[in-house]
């Protein structure tokens, strides 16, 4: 797998406005749906279609789009038929023909664990993290971005490659909602940074965490905090980066300086901002798809890391949810 995303385009024919509709299906929900399978970035105009992602999972990413657009010509699509559409189609056998080299196994050595990537995707996220400046994971809930780039920032620290963490985060439910709360900005924001904290604690313990934030060796920057700053060497780590604006964007990545890693995780199909709004995270994806020096790692729905049955319970209200018409 090559350590930049690879694109496809095509167009679906006869072009059919009602048709389209009914392959995109309301708020493009069947186009979400598909992204979240194949772990891929779907984009559209009209009957233009642009794949962004990994090359077997965009190609079956068309082969699916097309079966679909085929079959509008004689019935509504639903959710439920997707699903079955993605379980018949053997997009499972096209993701696993694309033959990859095997990467040597990575372990991350902390003073109270050890963490090992689980799967194609940590592996090859690890890898990339460690060989490039810029990196972005971009994939469902519990597939172990987060984690596995904490992970790496502790592993930098330790090492004196880097002489901060930073911790950032898009405020966009610190506005109105938390206004009315005590505390600055960065206060208001910890909460949403608690997976952050959490793997901090598991890997440094509670006291040495504390410790080190209070001598600002970790520092939380809610991402409004960012502009004008450069920050070298430093590991930097954008959460929930869906969540930012295409203007916000840009500004983060040009805050990077010399010596610094930075780290831009997200599920592009989980977008909080206000409608009409463009992420920052899919325009980026579009953007820097070929930009020497910044990888892209998608994950997939088998890449979830859970408790089994917590995974049942995800995928049923995923079902549920896309067998109702958006209100």
């Amino acid at each position: 797998m090559s350590d930049h995303p690879q694109t496809l385009n095509f167009s679906l024919l006869p072009e059919d406005n009602a048709r389209l509709a009914n392959l995109c299906g309301q708020l493009d929900t069947h186009l979400r749906q598909i992204e979240r399978r194949l772990g891929i970035e779907i984009n559209n105009r009209g009957n233009h279609f642009h794949l962004i992602g990994d090359g077997a999972a965009i190609r079956a990413g068309e082969e699916v789009i097309r079966g679909l657009y085929d079959a509008t010509e004689d019935q509504p699509v639903t959710p439920e038929q997707v699903h079955l559409f993605l379980q018949e189609s053997g997009i499972e056998s096209m993701l696993r023909s694309d033959a990859v080299n095997e990467l040597p196994e990575l372990v991350i050595k902390t003073r109270r664990c050890l963490i090992r990537p689980r799967g194609k995707n940590q592996q090859e996220y690890l890898h990339k993290i460690l060989n490039h400046d810029i990196n972005f994971g971009i994939g469902p809930a519990g597939t172990g971005k987060t984690y596995l780039a904490v992970a790496s920032a502790v592993d930098a620290l330790e090492r004196d490659q880097v002489r901060r963490i930073v911790l950032v985060r898009p405020a966009v439910e610190a506005g109105e909602r938390l206004g009315f709360l005590p505390g600055d900005l960065a206060q208001k924001i910890d909460p949403y940074l608690r997976p952050l904290y959490d793997a901090l604690y598991e890997m440094l313990g509670f006291e040495r965490v504390g410790k080190l934030i209070e001598r600002n060796v970790i520092e939380v920057a809610p991402l409004a905090y960012m502009r004008g700053r450069t920050l070298n060497e430093s590991y930097i780590i954008l959460d929930e980066a869906q969540n930012t604006t295409p203007e916000q964007m840009k500004m983060f990545l040009t805050r990077i300086g010399f010596g610094s890693t930075a780290v831009v995780n997200g599920d592009v199909t989980q977008v909080d901002l206000p409608r009409g709004q463009r992420s920052g995270l899919r325009q980026a994806a579009e953007i820097l798809a070929r930009v020497e020096g910044i990888s892209f790692t998608f994950f997939n729905a088998s890449d979830v890391v859970r408790h089994l049955l917590v995974q049942r319970i995800v995928n049923a209200y995923d079902q549920f949810a896309e067998s109702q018409d958006p209100q």
